[in-house]
Formats: structure tokens, sequence, C-alpha cells
């Protein structure tokens, strides 16, 4: 299947980080959708005409890794869960493939926007610096004690669309781990629609609709939260786990 992906992924025209600079949307509405693994070659077989893909150093599946922060008792997971409109997440994340790292403050509104804020960092910071901290204090006008609270890795394609201001990432090969307790979604896909302004007709919204998949709400941080921590509130999210349970079924 890997292989079946990458050799279609190659088939699209491509575009440079700088070229996509243009696209960054830090300020975005972002729309999810949950697929099987084996449903993404039929997803990507359609878009190839409207979207170019993102290569860095001749990779067009990238690596990412990411380091999330919050507090003991867990203020931004919980925040999320209880339905808090105004919430952030704290995370350092590592662009593998281009040897890039990133400190990043994302903030949701009640208007279903995201503001995301970040600074460049050497590597990651299992305790973060003077500079890191000065910085989310800043961005959040709030004092956190923070912990590292997740490690997570995965794969990502980023599609950029050629006619408007749009990108589409497929998250695939998720997992999560902390201290010793790991937890992998391999057959797990999570597509994300980052735009100005969600739209209907899009070409990849289209392609989703036809397979009869439909936006929906999903965070990666708290799926990898209540998958390695059994001490946290979360009815909430059960429906989410059983859904992706029957997805990669």
């Amino acid at each position: 299947m890997q292989k079946a992906i990458q050799n279609l992924i190659n088939t699209f025209s491509s575009i440079s980080l700088d070229e996509m600079n243009s696209v960054a949307l830090m300020k975005r509405t972002d729309t999810k959708f949950l697929i099987n693994k084996s449903q993404l070659v039929t997803v990507l077989n359609d878009l190839g005409n409207n979207y170019k893909v993102l290569e860095v150093n001749d990779c067009r599946i990238m690596e990412y890794s990411s380091l999330y922060f919050d507090t003991a008792d867990n203020k931004f997971y919980n925040d999320h869960h209880n339905g808090k409109n105004n919430r952030t997440k704290i995370r350092q994340r590592k662009y593998v493939n281009s040897d890039l790292c990133f400190l990043e403050v994302k903030q949701k509104n009640g208007k279903g926007e995201t503001n995301k804020t970040r600074i460049s960092v050497n590597d990651f910071e299992t305790s973060l610096s003077n500079t890191s901290t000065e910085f989310i204090s800043k961005v959040t006008d709030e004092e956190y004690k923070l912990f590292p609270s997740l490690w997570n890795g995965f794969n990502r394609i980023t599609l950029v669309n050629i006619a408007c201001k749009e990108r589409v990432t497929f998250d695939l090969n998720l997992t999560y781990k902390i201290d010793t307790v790991e937890k992998s979604y391999n057959d797990l896909v999570i597509i994300e629609v980052k735009q100005e302004r969600f739209n209907r007709k899009s070409e990849i919204v289209k392609t989703l609709k036809t397979l009869r998949q439909h936006p929906y709400s999903i965070s990666k941080y708290c799926i990898g939260m209540i998958s390695l921590y059994h001490d946290l509130k979360y009815n909430v999210f059960k429906k989410k786990l059983i859904k992706i349970n029957n997805i990669i079924a």
C-alpha cells in the first residue's frame, strides 16, 4: 500500500517549501476527515490535475515528529474535552526531512479559526528553555508550568491547490509514545483541509463526499492522550475511538 501511494504521489507536479509560503495560512479554518489508508489511493487519484505536492530534498512523503506540552493537571487536554471554545495547544515539531524544528502555539477561537504562532528552536527541548518559556508567555498572556505530555510521529503528504489558497495534508502511520507506553494507528489517515474559510466546492471536499466522507472533528493530541493515559476523563471522545476502530478494522 505504501508503495502504491508513493508511486501515485510521484505523478503530481511539485511545489517547493519557499513557493508554498504564499499559502502558509497561519490564520485559517481547519476541516478534518478520517479515512482508511486503503482509500488514500482513490482520493489521490482524483486530485492530480488540481493540486501540487510539496517536495523537500527529493522527498514527497515527509517525516514529522512532535513533542506536546501540557500542565500537571492536563489543562490543554481537558479544555478540549470539556468543549472550551478558546483553547491552546503547545508543541515542538520537527520537520525531519528539512531538519527544521519549531516551538508552536496553536490557539483556537470560538469562530472555529486557528491561529498558529511559532519560533525556531535548535531541537526538541524536554525542559523548555527560557527563550521558549518567554515566547509562550508572550503569545498566551499566561504563565504556564509545562511538562512533556506526548510524543507523536507520522508521515505527511502536503498538497497545495493550484487555483486557490488551500492546502491539504494527509497524515498517516501515526505513532504515539510517552515513557515506555506506545500506540500506533498505521491504517488510519487524517486529512486536514486548511482554508481561509471552509469551501464545500473544493476538489478534495467533493472527492471525499463521493466516498461518503464528511467533516469530522478530531484532535491527534487528544486521541494520543487517551490512547496512552488511563486516568483521563474521556467520555466525550469515546465515540471518536469507536469511529477510528471501525475505520481501521
